[in-house]
């Protein structure tokens, strides 16, 4: 895990935490704290922590995960096999991965920095010494580093620490449709202007997307937001206030249009 504010918040992987009976923080300098978990996200593999140290913690800044470039240069620290503070380095090899874990909530950043068992929790830092992800997974027939890991990106790890330092828990979005994505044959046979976007393929009747979108409808932006490709909707939902009113851009019977939706809140 690591430190973001000199309070004493700490932020590790859901899965670290999960199903303890109780977590010990132990810092560089070998001191030892009990800590209390504040919230946990499992969709997100995200923890929050806190300890209580009188004195003011070293702590690590969060930089801006959506200006990450393939190819970059990383860092990344952790405790694999129990060899703490162990650092290894690598590049960003890729962007908005999908693994399997994290629902449509991830789009993981991808890097070769050697990720081990052990790993889970700890930073993943550029050049400029910012956290841009959260180490969580490696792919291995192995089950050791093939230079395959994943990292939460920080924007979304920010995003959900947020909600939970708030009140331990996170709200998400809920629109209340079923949507598949677009392909060639479906686009020329409904006359879309093309594979982008998400297509709408059923409403909840008592859903909050009721009153404004229909079975057929193609959602191109939300809030403002591009939907290039049918998964990246339920993110840029799930990541929306409840009880927010946003402008949704569609496709519909040959005429694109905006329609106000009033998000609704995701039940657990």
């Amino acid at each position: 895990g690591f430190i973001f504010d000199a309070s004493g918040y700490v932020i590790t992987n859901h899965h670290v935490v999960d199903d303890t009976d109780s977590v010990t923080v132990k810092l560089a300098d070998d001191r030892e704290f009990t800590a209390t978990i504040i919230g946990t996200d499992e969709r997100t593999d995200v923890a929050l922590l806190k300890i209580d140290d009188p004195a003011a913690l070293p702590f690590v800044s969060f930089g801006n995960s959506d200006a990450v470039r393939v190819a970059e240069d990383v860092m990344a620290v952790g405790n694999p096999f129990g060899f703490g503070g162990t650092v290894t380095t690598g590049i960003v090899s890729g962007k908005g991965r999908t693994i399997g874990s994290g629902g449509p909530y991830v789009d993981y950043i991808q890097t070769d920095a050697s990720i081990n068992r052990g790993n889970s929790g700890g930073p993943l830092f550029n050049m400029r010494g910012e956290v841009i992800g959260m180490n969580t997974a490696i792919y291995s027939p192995t089950g050791g580093s093939v230079g395959v890991g994943f990292a939460v990106p920080s924007n979304v790890v920010a995003r959900v620490v947020a909600d939970l330092r708030d009140d331990g828990r996170v709200d998400r979005g809920w629109l209340g449709v079923r949507i598949q994505p677009v392909t060639d044959t479906i686009a020329a046979a409904m006359g879309l202007p093309g594979t982008d976007g998400a297509l709408i393929a059923g409403v909840e009747p008592t859903g909050p997307a009721a009153a404004s979108l229909q079975s057929g409808d193609l959602i191109l932006s939300f809030n403002g937001q591009p939907v290039k490709r049918c998964r990246d909707l339920p993110r840029i939902v799930g990541a929306t206030q409840p009880q927010t009113a946003v402008p949704v851009q569609v496709f519909r019977s040959g005429v694109e249009q905006t329609v106000m939706v009033t998000v609704g809140l995701l039940k657990v």
